[in-house]
Order: structure tokens, then sequence, then C-alpha cells
């Protein structure tokens, strides 16, 4: 979180993290287009010289408090590729939040866990761990062949304490949901360590209708909150 008394501002930044070709890319893209066009500015991206995907994706949004003090919501994501985990360390600096995002598919269940172990790693050489920020699950690709099923991703999801969703980013399933619910535990979180709900006078459930309207969403905060097949509260990290 950075905060800049001059212009009054507070940055959230949030990063997008899991294996190549997961869909990391297609949920901020997907983001991005549910979004109403004066809340967020232009799309940002940067190829890879030997990567086909995306290097990373920038996603402001904003939105102010009651006094005054916007707030601006940067949303990256990483290169999933091996090769670039000295990249990925760097864009998890200052990091408030990560979603990871998992290839539902049954052949990928080792890839997710390589990257999974690869996020662990650049957090702790940031200082950092998954069970200190803010985590989220997307299983994402729940349209293709030979994917786990819901049965078995909730109880999964009953054993940890991350939120887990369920998503098919290119059609936009679950994207909201996924984002929303990241930003609603780094916000909790933040909160705790900061305090500044009451300090700068933040209405957290007009801040997250806000939200919701902006990114053209009808539903409710605990609406989307309950859509999650899990998390909160459990005692083991649910990926390996």
């Amino acid at each position: 979180m950075q905060l800049d008394f001059t212009a009054r501002e507070l940055t959230i930044k949030l990063v997008y993290y899991g294996p190549a070709l997961s869909g990391k890319t297609t949920n901020l893209q997907a983001l991005h287009e549910a979004s109403v066009p004066e809340a967020t500015g232009r799309l940002m991206t940067l190829e890879t010289r030997d990567d086909r995907t995306l290097f990373f994706d920038l996603l402001p949004l904003t939105f102010s408090s009651a006094k005054g003090l916007s707030v601006r919501l940067k949303v990256f994501t990483v290169p999933g590729q091996v090769i670039h985990s000295s990249t990925r360390r760097l864009v998890l600096q200052g990091a408030d939040g990560v979603a990871f995002i998992a290839d539902s598919r049954e052949g990928e269940t080792e890839h997710n866990a390589e990257s999974y172990r690869d996020l662990r790693e650049n957090l702790k050489q940031n200082g950092l761990t998954t069970k200190q920020l803010p985590l989220v699950l997307q299983f994402n690709k729940r349209d293709m062949p030979n994917v786990r099923t819901e049965a078995e991703l909730a109880d999964m999801a009953a054993q940890g304490r991350e939120p887990v969703y369920l998503a098919t980013a290119t059609k936009g399933l679950g994207v909201v949901e996924t984002f929303v619910g990241l930003l609603h535990l780094t916000w909790q979180t933040l909160d705790v360590k900061h305090g500044f709900i009451e300090k700068f006078g933040f209405d957290t459930s007009a801040f997250f209708a806000d939200v919701l309207g902006k990114l053209n969403h009808p539903a409710s905060l605990t609406d989307v909150l309950n859509i999650r097949v899990g998390g909160y509260g459990a005692r083991r990290e649910v990926m390996p």
C-alpha cells in the first residue's frame, strides 16, 4: 500500500500469479472489458522476447472516500514461464494481495503446484509468506475437458483458508468475483494493519458497491463473496 499525502491518493497493488497459460492475462482483459470506460485507464501490456503471453497488464480503477482520499487499484500479471522467476519476484514487490490463477485440468496439477511453490519462494525473497499476504485461488478453464471436479475442489478448499473461486475467464465467468474477493480480503487485511477505514472516512459497503457498479456487476458484495467454493478460516494452505 502506498499513500501519497500530497495527491491524497491511496494505491493498492494486486498481482495475478500462476503457471504459464493458466489465464492470468485473460482475467485482466475480461476485467478491463467489464469495467465502465470512465473508471479505467488504458490496459498496458509489454511482451517478453520469448513468450507469446503478456508480461504484465496495468488496470487503474479510482474511487474516493468521504474525506476526499482517492483509492487507486493497480492490477498486474506476471509471466508464468519458469525462466522469468526473477521478473515475477520483482513484480511481487509491494504487492498488497495476490490472486493465484490455476489451470483446472487434471494434467496441469503439477504445473500448478510448481508455480505455487515458486510464489512462496519469491514471496520469501521479498520478506513475506502466503500466510501474511492476502491470497485467493482461482481454478480457471472450467469449460475444458478433463478438469478436476467441483466436488474435488470444494473438498480441497474446505481444508484450507484461502478463498477459492471457479472461473472460465474466456467467457468472463468468475472473473469479477475473483477480483472482488481478492480486493475484499486485501481491504480487510490492510485496515487491520493501518486502520485506514476510520482514519480516512471510508464506508466499506459503499466502496464495494461502487466497485461492483464500475465493473457492471449487479450482485451484492455478499452474493459475490458467497460464490466462492471454500476458504476463510481453516488451518492449512490449499495448494501443495
